[in-house]
């Protein structure tokens, strides 16, 4: 019989590696793309500085997504079943549509504050979410 995976959660750990390769090219395409990808004019400005903290921040962002696009493979059933799987992919589940959830109240409270990267990366993190619990829901009465 044919080993089965779960397509969500492979799609979702691609969906993570993306963002943490994205992340790791931010560090590596310097201040502009940390301006391109919204990232902040004193990120932007700490960056052309060359101060240690926006690279360790974004290195960091890019680390934990990577963590996340493993633990989302071995949800999977690509990976062997690693260390409180079932607690990881809840919580990486519920931060990923929990950044998503950001921009309904900052679009109730203030318009003025809603930029295009909000829109578009809340938009990002609620796909990612989506996809995560799909792929959790599939699996959860699955021993794991």
């Amino acid at each position: 019989m044919a080993e089965t995976y779960n397509s969500a959660l492979i799609v979702g750990a691609a969906l993570s590696m993306i963002a943490a390769l994205l992340h790791i090219a931010i560090i590596f395409g310097g201040p502009n793309w940390y301006r391109f990808f919204g990232a902040g004019r004193k990120m932007a400005e700490a960056a052309e500085r060359a101060e240690w903290y926006p690279t360790i921040i974004t290195f960091g962002i890019a680390a934990v997504l990577g963590v996340w696009s493993t633990y989302a493979l071995s949800g999977a059933g690509v990976l062997r079943p690693l260390p409180l799987l079932r607690q990881v992919l809840c919580a990486m589940t519920a931060i990923y549509l929990l950044r998503g959830l950001v921009l309904v109240p900052v679009l109730a409270a203030a318009r003025n504050r809603v930029t295009p990267f909000l829109v578009w990366s809340s938009l990002i993190c609620m796909l990612y979410g989506v996809t995560h619990l799909i792929g959790l829901v599939q699996i959860w009465s699955r021993p794991i």
